[in-house]
């Protein structure tokens, strides 16, 4: 659970640092398997595989069940079929145990998309810790099929991150139309 004083640090990240640092576009995306969960069946979540049937739309949140985390999963869940038209896949990640996972997985996902627990070494790879907290901070990643970061967005705020990812995704497809 996130105490009071966690929540004024939140706050204060928010002013203070608008974007937090990511791996920047181009790099290559770090390889991981986690555990994961969709409509509450767990399963393990490897990421080459997922890059095997188009883009990855990788997104860090901070905690399951607390305000901006749902307002950002009921997002995402309401543009997965946009995204999966445009052959993407959508993950979401966070430190919260799998138990957890599993219920924020039926009711704040929907059962649209998957959510996968990270140990912190994980959600350190990709850049995307959050200050101390021991949490991942709210990052969106856009990975092309070959592994490479198409968009790199970080914003404490959950509005923005699916338009933005939506774009990134298009603006790929685009360019990679399906034959």
């Amino acid at each position: 659970m996130i105490k009071p004083t966690h929540l004024l640090a939140l706050a204060a990240l928010a002013t203070a640092a608008p974007t937090l640092a990511a791996l920047p576009v181009g790099a290559k995306a770090p390889d991981f398997t986690a555990p994961a969960t969709l409509g509450g069946h767990p399963f393990s979540f490897h990421l080459a595989d997922a890059l095997r049937t188009g883009p990855v739309v990788l997104y860090f949140y901070p905690a399951a069940f607390t305000d901006g985390c749902t307002v950002e999963a009921h997002a995402f869940a309401e543009a997965t079929a946009r995204f999966a038209a445009m052959g993407a896949t959508v993950i979401g990640v966070s430190v919260d145990p799998i138990e957890k996972l599993n219920r924020f997985s039926i009711s704040e996902c929907r059962s649209k998309f998957a959510v996968a627990s990270a140990d912190r070494k994980l959600v350190s790879s990709y850049k995307a810790s959050l200050p101390l907290l021991g949490r991942s901070n709210r990052t969106s990643y856009v990975i092309a099929p070959d592994g490479a970061i198409l968009l790199a967005y970080s914003a404490l705020n959950p509005n923005g991150h699916v338009d933005k990812t939506l774009a990134a995704v298009k603006s790929w497809r685009d360019a990679h139309p399906v034959r």
